[in-house]
């Protein structure tokens, strides 16, 4: 999901957009026919959507999801989809090769953990279950975007990937982009990129990742019987002052840097002393060396977490020990607003009548920009709220729903370069 700071950097885009040019891409006679395309087929859209979101997808078990989408793909017109090494799903649209090759990326993976109950319940135009927006919608716009290009007949120079990935949230570490990008078959083909993450109107773009590392801090002991024992170093209790240490600790809010306690664990028994317990941290900035800074102070607070305890309890069993073990590992990246991506995408969210947002945040887009590859994160459209939360809920209202799918459509149909 698109996280971590939206710092807008430029309401209006007026310096480097190309107004002109993105209205000759809205009057072009095939582009108008795909959004009429779009306008018809959005009942089957919506029911994709659904389909999709039924389809569980936790952490590193998005295969069935995978399965679907690739059927999916290929129903929708693409003859060439393969699921690739790490499980990313990749259907080729062939251009004529006169253009750079582009790929256009939504996430399988969702939050939430096996078991999860994501059946839709529907309420007029708004959609309810968990990952309905995040990011599933996306994927439904990829295919979408498919269907009304080859209805409209819209050949274009570059050849383009459309790619459900692997592992973009919590501790799958963007492992489906690093994948793609460093080792997969099409490792240094791939020349500019685009990420749909998540719902949003359509005018926000991210131009910058934010950078994050993630942590698991495990407190270790020698445990005991809650009553026999009673008196000995608790790692639960060291665990505890390391969580109220954290929730005190001062970060700027420029550049925007936070931290996070989102999962603790450890223990066997009620009346049993824990010989471990743990908890999973995020930390993150929009600048690097706050970032390494914020990541010292916190070492060092895990640190006198554990020797408080030791001091503060007996330790003629052994004494509590720390370890903080690096998870996860999101790089930072930055297009240039003066570049062409951006450029482009600013003249086509213009034509659409929208004053484009610049901002960053920490998306597949990371990998990308890090490497020096042109990259922008856009929204999927529609409006919607709740994600990552049981109650997750999104908008298929057919205005402004199909306005987020021309958009995205739009853009990559531009920097394609149609004939």
């Amino acid at each position: 999901m698109k996280t971590g700071s939206k710092s807008v950097l430029c309401l209006l885009c007026l310096l480097y957009s190309l107004p002109s040019y993105g209205q000759r891409v809205l009057s072009d006679p095939k582009f108008k026919a795909a959004q009429d395309f779009v306008v018809k087929d959005h009942d089957r859209f919506v029911r994709e959507l659904i389909q999709i979101t039924e389809v569980p997808a936790p952490p590193f078990k998005e295969e069935k999801r995978a399965r679907v989408f690739a059927d999916l793909l290929k129903q929708s017109g693409l003859a060439d989809v393969q699921t690739d090494s790490e499980g990313n799903v990749i259907g080729l649209r062939k251009g004529t090769g006169n253009g750079p090759m582009i790929a256009i990326a939504a996430h399988l993976d969702t939050v939430f953990p096996e078991g999860t109950n994501v059946k839709v319940r529907r309420e007029g135009t708004r959609l309810f279950a968990p990952g309905v927006g995040d990011d599933t919608r996306a994927l439904a716009v990829l295919l979408e975007i498919v269907r009304a290009m080859d209805a409209a007949r819209i050949q274009t120079a570059s050849d383009i990937l459309f790619i459900g990935n692997v592992g973009e949230e919590g501790e799958g570490d963007l492992r489906g982009m690093k994948y793609l990008f460093q080792k997969g078959p099409y490792k240094d083909k791939i020349k500019m990129f685009v990420s749909l993450d998540p719902f949003g109107t359509g005018n926000d773009v991210t131009i910058g990742g934010v950078g994050s590392k993630r942590f698991r801090v495990v407190f270790r002991g020698p445990g005991g019987h809650s009553f026999g024992s009673f008196g000995l170093v608790n790692p639960a209790y060291a665990l505890g002052n390391a969580i109220a240490k954290l929730s005190k600790m001062q970060v700027p809010s420029n550049p925007k840097t936070t931290f996070n306690v989102g999962v603790i664990g450890g223990g066997t028994s009620v009346n049993s002393i824990p010989f471990e317990s743990w908890m999973d941290v995020d930390i993150r900035s929009e600048q690097r060396e706050e970032l390494n800074k914020t990541i010292d102070t916190f070492s060092r607070l895990m640190r006198e977490a554990a020797d408080e305890e030791n001091h503060a309890r007996s330790t003629s069993q052994g004494r509590v020990e720390v370890e903080v073990k690096l998870i996860g590992d999101r790089p930072f990246g930055q297009v240039a607003m003066n570049s062409s991506i951006v450029q482009t995408a600013s003249a086509v969210i213009q034509a659409f009548g929208l004053n484009p947002t610049f901002g960053m945040s920490s998306t597949d887009s990371n990998v990308p920009m890090s490497m020096g590859i042109p990259a922008i994160t856009l929204e999927s459209g529609g409006n919607g709220g709740r994600n990552h939360t049981l109650d997750e809920w999104i908008d298929v209202d057919k205005g402004q729903s199909v306005r987020g799918i021309e958009i995205a459509m739009g853009i990559l149909v531009s920097l394609a370069g149609s004939n």
